[in-house]
């Protein structure tokens, strides 16, 4: 392999909402630094950071119908029966939910856990509250998704956390979705959480890392089945 192929190999796509935060952050340190030459390494690196969170690197996503994978990078936080958000519209009744909390060093792009068709996006205002908490998925600013495919319905809920003050919905209610294809982002610091049929296989634990659109974190099939196809998006 070449320098350059190398280069280009390790260097990550930033996402296009992220350009402008970049732009304002460079400008800001050209700005400052201009004046105290100190402040310009310390913008610098700020800057650094700011391209590394909106990174958007291209992930192998599992062609099977029946499997279910992360939305989001970050770490699984709970995993339990709830009842999902009233305006998804998608049961009244507990359904298997799996939440992962993403913290401001994570990947923030949010990918489709299962391809299907967008029956619903609602969005709900709210407050801003440690994502990691039980209230959070009550109490905090909400965008929602609700995917429909055959017989199954399952909900993806972005939570907006302690820090994050922008949810992101790519997507309207109508659109097909592929399994890993990009829906939204949230800045800074947030949580998904993904609502199943109660009676799905759950592949995760709680405390797992998890990669978004590549790590199965449950199975609708109820028989063991060989490896499955891949591809990158």
């Amino acid at each position: 392999m070449s320098l350059t192929d190398t280069i280009t190999k390790t260097l990550v796509p930033i996402h296009r909402e992220g350009w402008p935060f970049v732009a304002i952050a460079g400008a800001a340190t050209v700005l400052v630094g201009w004046f105290v030459d100190p402040l310009f390494w310390i913008g610098l690196i700020l800057t650094a950071w700011v391209a590394y969170f909106f990174r958007d690197p291209p992930r192998v996503t599992p062609i099977d119908d029946d499997v279910i994978v992360s939305p989001a990078d970050g770490t699984v936080c709970q995993i339990g029966q709830a009842v999902p958000p009233r305006e998804l519209e998608l049961s009244d009744e507990p359904m298997m939910r799996i939440c992962i909390f993403m913290n401001v060093f994570n990947c923030h792009v949010n990918r489709a856990p299962m391809g299907g068709r967008i029956t619903r996006v609602a969005y709900r205002a709210g407050s801003f509250l440690n994502a990691e908490s039980d209230k959070a998925s009550e109490d905090n600013e909400r965008n929602g998704l609700v995917i429909e495919s055959g017989e199954t319905r399952i909900g993806v809920v972005q939570i907006a956390g302690l820090v994050a003050r922008r949810i992101v919905c790519f997507v309207r209610e109508g659109e097909n979705l592929g399994a890993g294809e990009r829906f939204g982002l949230i800045r800074f610091g947030s949580r998904l959480d993904v609502y199943l049929p109660l009676d799905t296989r759950v592949s995760v634990a709680v405390g797992q890392t998890m990669i978004a659109g590549e790590t199965v974190i449950a199975d609708l099939a109820s028989e063991t089945r060989d490896a499955v196809l891949a591809r990158v998006s």
